[in-house]
């Protein structure tokens, strides 16, 4: 599913607070609620045809409960396109925070940028680094590579896997798709995806959907809607990725249906519903 967000699984072992790997897994074995780790790749924010930051030496930063944000070393930043506001917020967990309008040429971006100048202890680190809402920026990249959405944690994982299980997609007794040929995507934190070939879909029951999505690991997806005989309409039932990005070839081109809105059966086992924000 595109626009997804999650966080990585845990291995079991005991948690410690020092930061210690575990031997059996990347992730540090660290439940600070903030933690930060240094990031190679070089990332590029764009904002009216200028870069405003451009780094190889920025902060992955994971806050229990949210999404993994990228923070760039001052020195890296174009602070003559920022000004300073008179806004400011409390975080707990890392301090005040102190934000800056963006300006490039006619166009502005209101407190799109903040940072600690002066955090808590804990999160020391963010000391001498900024941060941007994504979604203020006009194109982010990592590298070369156009990314969307927010970043990518280094440590979510996207399988997709080609399967002949037999699955089976229905709402209300209708059957919607019948496969024995579907690639299984597994994703971190969510429910297994299955993405059947368009040849085994009825297209007769579904009618497309204005519905455009960005997945930051997967690309952009658009969607379609389904009438059950009732005249009940579910919106945004289905979905696929006409391309998607290199790292997930496998789903290019295949269809998917939200595991929370109908009923699926996989070798003749009904699946559950999850609960997700999808329900």
């Amino acid at each position: 599913m595109s626009g997804t967000t999650s966080t990585g699984t845990s291995t079991g072992s005991i948690a410690t607070e020092t930061g210690e790997r575990d031997p059996f897994s990347l992730r540090p074995r660290d439940l600070r609620p903030v933690r930060t780790e240094p990031n190679g790749r070089r990332i590029r924010v764009l904002f009216n045809g200028q870069v405003i930051a451009d780094s190889t030496r920025t902060l992955y930063v994971f806050e229990t409960g949210h999404l993994p944000v990228y923070y760039f070393p001052r020195a890296d930043v174009r602070f003559d396109l920022l000004t300073p506001t008179d806004h400011h917020t409390r975080c707990p967990r890392k301090g005040d925070a102190s934000y800056f309008t963006i300006t490039v040429g006619d166009r502005s971006a209101e407190n799109a940028v903040w940072a600690y100048p002066d955090p808590i202890p804990e999160a020391a680190e963010l000391a001498d680094h900024v941060a941007f809402y994504w979604d203020r920026a006009d194109a982010w990249y990592e590298e070369d590579e156009e990314v969307f959405v927010h970043p990518r944690d280094p440590y979510k994982r996207v399988d997709a896997l080609p399967s002949s299980r037999h699955v089976e997609v229905r709402v209300g007794g209708e059957l919607l798709a019948d496969t024995h040929h579907p690639t299984l995507l597994f994703e971190t934190g969510l429910p297994i995806r299955y993405y059947l070939p368009k040849l085994d879909v009825r297209w007769d029951r579904l009618t497309p959907a204005p519905t455009r999505t960005r997945c930051p690991y997967k690309g952009e997806a658009r969607y379609w809607s389904h009438e059950r005989p009732d005249g009940t309409r579910i919106d945004d039932i289905a979905w696929s990725y006409a391309e998607s990005i290199p790292e997930i070839p496998k789903i290019a081109g295949l269809v998917a249906f939200f595991n929370e809105r109908v009923d699926l059966t996989v070798d003749g086992v009904r699946q559950p519903r999850p609960s997700t924000p999808w329900s």
